[in-house]
């Protein structure tokens, strides 16, 4: 018994390590210590100020023809996400509609997760999410490339990506740290065409007819997450997105 409660202080060790250690070997990187040398002091009295406490996880919501950004944060025992900042696109890519093939400069709409942290970017900080899922996939078809490369990041030009613009992807890159460095293996990144009210929806899909079938697979992913204020089960089934 001795032995499996040592055995079981150890993995705990070392999955706090394992954690510490993203989280220095984050800010070992020029940019990154500047990030938090100019914005943690101030983000950490705000999250803390909205009971969050040391340890929370995040999402973010993107909508495209609002052009805005959400981070949402909840803390370790809270059982909702509560709405933290809101970030303007730097600029635009694309129409409304998923993206489908390499180049077609469109923005993707489906439901992700942060996938790489690039302390080294091009543009400035950035912040890739998992596109193309399997869905994606199935949209582009066999033999067809369907792109990759799809960041949250600085600067304020874009093929497909969303800019933030340097000084605001320093406080979404340094968030989403804290919250991986909290132990949040996955980021949920959710990218909507607009915020996917009956009214919109209705009026969307008479401008982009060809979306419509597809925003629906997307719509009962959002109307859970306005109702809940947490991440709906969302599943990759056949090439459709299915909320459980």
């Amino acid at each position: 018994m001795k032995l499996i409660y040592l055995t079981f202080l150890l993995s705990l060790s070392i999955m706090a390590s394992a954690q510490n250690n993203f989280k220095a070997t984050q800010i070992k990187f020029e940019r990154v210590e500047k990030a938090y040398n100019e914005k943690w002091g101030t983000l950490e009295k705000f999250v803390k100020a909205a009971g969050f406490g040391n340890d929370f996880s995040m999402l973010i919501n993107a909508y495209k023809a609002e052009g805005k950004l959400e981070v949402w944060l909840k803390g370790n025992s809270d059982q909702q996400y509560k709405l933290f900042r809101t970030y303007d696109f730097c600029a635009h890519s694309g129409t409304l509609g998923p993206k489908v093939i390499e180049g077609d400069g469109q923005t993707p709409e489906g439901f992700y997760y942060i996938n790489v942290f690039n302390p080294m970017s091009n543009f400035h900080l950035s912040l890739g999410v998992n596109y193309p899922n399997s869905v994606d996939l199935a949209r582009t078809g066999k033999d067809r490339k369907p792109g990759n490369d799809i960041y949250i990041h600085g600067n304020c030009v874009t093929v497909g990506c969303i800019p933030l613009t340097d000084e605001k992807i320093k406080e979404v890159y340094v968030l989403a740290v804290e919250a991986r460095d909290s132990g949040q293996e996955k980021i949920p990144v959710n990218i909507y065409p607009f915020k996917m009210t009956a009214g919109n929806m209705k009026m969307s899909a008479l401008q982009f007819p060809n979306q419509a079938s597809f925003w629906k697979t997307l719509q009962p992913g959002y109307l859970a997450f306005e109702k809940n204020k947490n991440l709906a089960n969302i599943k990759e089934v056949k090439g459709k997105y299915v909320v459980k």
